[in-house]
């Protein structure tokens, strides 16, 4: 091989490394995958009244139910950057827990009744699939800010049952539906390596006899290990609201769930 093409080889190497190493802002990155784990803090209280109009008992979930009142649960996030000021997000979150508790006083739970020193095994889940379009009105290499309008699916499933020699009871429940949400959505690149990430999204329904809301915000720390690889620590954390005057299906439901999170961030 002669020295020319060596020289040429070893030129466009440097150059491929040099632009390996380009630093990209996270405001120019066009597609992001994020993969990471949120250690939650939940705290569940609703209340579920009978077809007939009798009001029922307002239970925690956590302390009459068994339900953890923590879990590990998935994160899973994929934008991508139409243009510069247009983005696309698609959020996931799935909280699904199982508990078992002897009940110590009786629990009016839809058409059941409950009876103290019955083993109640409880499901409960909640899951949200969100679709959200970014309009970035500030847009700089420095920072970005983004008014965002979105719709989420979600989903919130309950079910309680006793096994015995003498009893059997199953008792289930399940609200779920698409519901518009809007927020802000905001980066500031401190440095090369590091960068702050913070959003929050907020819906409020009200229609016939359902008065819902849902609260979301985020906040992360992020480290660039790589130019397309990076690692992050934030805060996350949601509220929901359901409250029904239905006669049949009359009750509500309080949930928040909170908790630091960590996740690996691709992106290019």
């Amino acid at each position: 091989m002669s020295m020319k093409v060596m020289i040429a080889l070893a030129l466009a190497l440097s150059a491929t490394m040099a632009h390996a190493d380009d630093y990209l802002s996270p405001t120019a990155e066009r597609v992001r995958l994020t993969l990471g784990v949120v250690r939650t803090s939940d705290q569940t209280d609703m209340q579920i009244d009978s077809s007939t109009g009798v009001v029922g008992t307002p239970v925690s979930a956590e302390d009459q139910f068994g339900l953890p009142a923590s879990e590990y649960i998935p994160k899973f996030q994929v934008m991508v950057r139409v243009e510069d000021r247009h983005r696309l997000r698609l959020d996931y979150f799935d909280l699904d827990r199982t508990g078992s508790a002897t009940i110590t006083e009786p629990i009016i739970f839809r058409d059941v009744v409950f009876q103290p020193g019955d083993p109640v095994h409880t499901t409960l889940s909640m899951s949200t699939l969100s679709l959200t379009y970014e309009y970035s009105f500030l847009h700089r290499e420095k920072y970005e800010l983004a008014a965002t309008i979105g719709i989420s699916d979600t989903d919130i499933s309950a079910r309680a049952q006793v096994q015995t020699a003498t009893r059997h009871v199953d008792q289930s429940e399940d609200q779920a539906g698409p519901f518009p949400t809007a927020g802000l959505d905001g980066t500031y690149v401190l440095s090369k390596r590091f960068y702050l990430d913070a959003r929050g999204e907020f819906m409020k329904v009200k229609a016939d006899d359902l008065d819902g809301s849902l609260l979301y915000y985020e906040f992360d720390a992020v480290y660039r290990l790589r130019p397309n690889i990076s690692f992050a620590l934030g805060y996350d954390a949601v509220q929901a609201r359901l409250t029904s005057t239905q006669t049949s299906q009359a009750g509500y439901f309080n949930f928040n769930s909170k908790g630091p999170e960590f996740f690996v961030r691709v992106a290019f």
